[in-house]
């Protein structure tokens, strides 16, 4: 089992959500993996001299790259499923079963996810 955080979640780590937090600090006691994608970092970085939680998080959170093999897995998975988001598709891509989702939009995440990783929990920050 895994978090797999969404740009959403990373804003709520910056502005110092109590809820993703707690949720945190519990997966690193239990030596839980945190990840996330290269493209959600980028739609919640700013500004690293002003987002010092953020960093500080970051340095513990696998970051997957968005790269050309990626890519390929992810362009049919938005079209199967009439989305566009290619982050949306790259988390999706890295979500298995089991995990946890954190995320700003989950509507879209579960379309992405369907019947995939049917045991995974996606929860709305």
């Amino acid at each position: 089992m895994s978090i797999v955080l969404d740009a959403g979640a990373l804003i709520a780590i910056e502005r110092r959500d109590r809820r993703v937090g707690a949720m945190l600090r519990v997966a690193h006691q239990e030596h839980v993996a945190v990840r996330s994608s290269a493209g959600a970092v980028a739609q919640a970085w700013r500004d690293g001299a002003r987002q010092a939680n953020l960093a500080r998080v970051l340095s513990g959170v696998d970051v997957a790259a968005l790269d050309l093999v990626a890519a390929k897995r992810i362009g049919p998975l938005l079209g199967t499923t009439a989305t566009s988001d290619a982050v949306d598709g790259h988390l999706a891509q890295l979500v298995e079963p089991g995990d946890q989702l954190l995320t700003s939009d989950p509507q879209d995440m579960r379309r992405l996810l369907g019947d995939r990783v049917g045991t995974a929990t996606v929860r709305t920050v």
